[in-house]
């Protein structure tokens, strides 16, 4: 028996694959900040130390959420029955005893600033340590001894 190739078909062209496309090393934008609010957040850094990413991009996407947080913080670290140094000794100690490493990090960043020492950070830790355990010690220690050389 004789096949036939059909007349006027030529077969089917094989594609090539589809190239992915290669991811650039792009450096990491900085946060837009809406004008007029970057005083505003130095001054924040100030008082707490390091400013969220997310916080910074709140004064152009959600500026009355951002009016909102910083009237709140301005009542809560202001001066009052307890000192500003106090409730930072506070946060240290309950972000160190949530393990939450970026809040560790940021309140010892702002530490110095509201006349924090090293020793009062430690003790406060200490105090961390009766309520959480060796782990949160353990923790917001590491991060002491990183921040506050």
């Amino acid at each position: 028996m004789i096949v036939k190739k059909p007349v006027g078909k030529k077969p089917a062209a094989k594609k090539a694959p589809a190239r992915k496309p290669v991811a650039k090393n792009v450096p990491a934008k900085k946060p837009v900040v809406a004008a007029g609010k970057a005083k505003v957040l130095a001054g924040l850094e100030k008082k707490i130390g390091k400013v969220p990413k997310f916080f910074k991009e709140l004064t152009t996407k959600e500026p009355e959420m951002f009016n909102l947080v910083m009237k709140f913080e301005d009542h809560i670290w202001s001066d009052g029955k307890l000192s500003k140094k106090t409730k930072k000794l506070i946060a240290i100690a309950i972000a160190a005893a949530l393990r939450d490493q970026h809040a560790v990090r940021a309140q010892l960043a702002g530490a110095k600033n509201v006349g924090c020492t090293k020793a009062e950070v430690e003790e406060a830790l200490r105090v961390t340590f009766l309520l959480s355990g060796m782990p949160a010690y353990v923790y917001g220690r590491a991060q002491l001894d990183d921040v506050m050389k």
